[in-house]
């Protein structure tokens, strides 16, 4: 068959095969003695005891406090590694996921699948249904290394196409046709499998010859796992497939937030009343241009007003009359739980974190958990949060999580320390501390992690810092947990 381009092309009928409100250990802290959550300076403000880990500390004398302090529970319990749930985006968390993976697998990522920009865009545009590539960058980021198959197989699903559209177009056409040096070193059975899911989705993309398909800067993963979904009409088989496909442990979760088949578009609402449609017009706009998305936040014009809110909107309008209400993915709640700790991930917050939080169920769900709630703060602002401090963060997730400003009949009114009792901080970031307010809110845990530079986004967490921090954190509260009364057997006397 010649697929009408003037190059050959597959063979007709070819498918795919088949985490207290106040809990014990939030307490204000320095490396030393500690003198309650706030102290007057000579300046007259207020300042916020923060703990900073000794450097010399090792990520494995973090993370062997752990199964001793579950040794008491069982022995079930002390073999496992702790469970966590992280809501992120697909960027800014992705550079600790590989330190994350020496300490537990048993992770569930929940992800956004609002994205409207790059090369996922195109995707939506053409195709249709959800946005695809944060998953696919977690899943990659997750998958295994091991083999040297499991290398060319993770370079093929990584890879970009050139940015030229020509260029692009011909890299695809080797790619698909199984002749491009990227299947070099994966096996018949993985090329077969990957293959026609490729062409599954080229197959889709020349039945809709209205719309011309760009392949600049296309991503290889994204097309695979949009024929995977196509295919199988399911967002949810299209992950099990891609994680099996990459080897991702079986304990390592990657969540759509809405298991949903269809689109998803995110809107936003400003203090002035404007309404922003779609996710990149929110945090990168490209007045209608296709093109890569540069994601530095001096790239892109300021908001006309700062954020007061995210949401839904169907696929037609833009105003608040167009608003919907999807149903949060039944798997997020019950991971939710009975996860051992929550966090709400560092990166785009209204754009990457938020849209995860204003759905039904999963604010009732994360203030009912006595567990560890962290929020790893931003060492840096972008267009969404110019202006923020610690404590608008915070207000942030509260004003999501209670739905504070959607429909009246369907808030809540849980208090911030219900949602979040730590904070993780990176040395020499740029958000302000603003301590009292955070004291205000019930928050007086909040540690310095270490840092380093990154030449595009500037401060960031150093990832074995960061991971200490947060094994640190669980430890500390599995052993308040453990040296808590039994309130079944505290007043129990003997009787002879």
């Amino acid at each position: 068959m010649r697929c009408g381009r003037g190059c050959s092309f597959l063979r007709p009928g070819v498918h795919p095969m088949p985490l207290l409100a106040t809990p014990p250990y939030i307490t204000p802290r320095t490396s030393a003695a500690t003198a309650g959550p706030a102290t007057a300076t000579s300046s007259g403000t207020c300042s916020l005891r923060v703990r900073l880990r000794a450097p010399g500390r090792s990520a494995a004398s973090s993370s062997s406090r752990l199964p001793r302090a579950m040794a008491a529970t069982g022995a079930d319990a002390a073999a496992a590694p702790p469970s966590l749930l992280v809501f992120s985006g697909g960027t800014a968390f992705n550079g600790v996921v590989e330190e994350l993976k020496k300490v537990t697998t048993r992770v569930a990522h929940v992800l956004p699948v609002s994205d409207d920009g790059g090369s996922t865009a195109e995707i939506v545009r053409v195709l249709g249904g959800p946005a695809v590539g944060d998953i696919r960058s977690r899943c990659l980021r997750l998958s295994d290394e091991s083999t040297l198959e499991a290398l060319s197989v993770r370079r093929l699903l990584g890879h970009r196409l050139p940015l030229d559209p020509s260029e692009a177009k011909l890299e695809w056409y080797h790619i698909v046709e199984g002749e491009h040096s990227l299947w070099d070193g994966v096996s018949r059975p993985y090329r077969e499998t990957i293959r026609a899911f490729l062409v599954y989705f080229h197959n889709e993309i020349l039945r809709r010859p209205v719309e011309t398909f760009c392949f600049t800067n296309g991503s290889i993963g994204n097309f695979f796992f949009a024929g995977a979904r196509i295919f199988f009409q399911s967002l949810d088989a299209a992950i099990f497939l891609f994680s099996r496909v990459s080897q991702i442990p079986a304990e390592s979760l990657v969540l759509p937030v809405i298991s949903t088949n269809d689109r998803l578009t995110l809107g936003c609402e400003l203090w002035d009343g404007t309404i922003i449609r779609g996710q990149n017009e929110i945090s990168h706009p490209s007045n209608g241009r296709r093109e890569v998305v540069d994601k530095d936040c001096n790239s892109c014009s300021a908001l006309p007003s700062s954020i007061k809110r995210v949401f839904y909107m169907s696929s037609e309008g833009c105003n608040l009359l167009h608003e919907v209400f999807p149903e949060a993915n039944h798997t997020v709640l019950e991971q939710l739980s009975k996860v051992d700790c929550i966090v709400y991930a560092m990166g785009s917050l209204f754009t990457s974190v938020c849209p995860s939080l204003v759905l039904r169920g999963i604010g009732e769900t994360i203030a009912s958990r006595s567990i560890p709630k962290v929020l790893l703060l931003n060492g840096s602002h972008d267009r969404e949060t110019i202006g923020l401090s610690a404590s608008g963060f915070v207000t942030a997730i509260t004003d999501s999580l209670n739905r504070t400003y959607g429909d009246p009949d369907k808030s809540l009114k849980y208090h911030p320390k219900d949602y979040v009792n730590a904070i993780l901080v990176p040395e020499g970031g740029q958000i302000p501390l603003d301590v009292e307010n955070l004291a205000s809110k019930g928050i007086f845990h909040v540690l310095t992690v270490k840092s380093v530079h990154d030449t595009k986004v500037g401060v960031i967490f150093d990832p074995v810092s960061l991971i200490q921090a947060l094994t640190g954190l669980i430890s500390e509260h599995m052993d308040a947990r453990l040296a808590e009364p039994d309130p079944l057997t505290e007043n129990v006397t003997s009787v002879c």
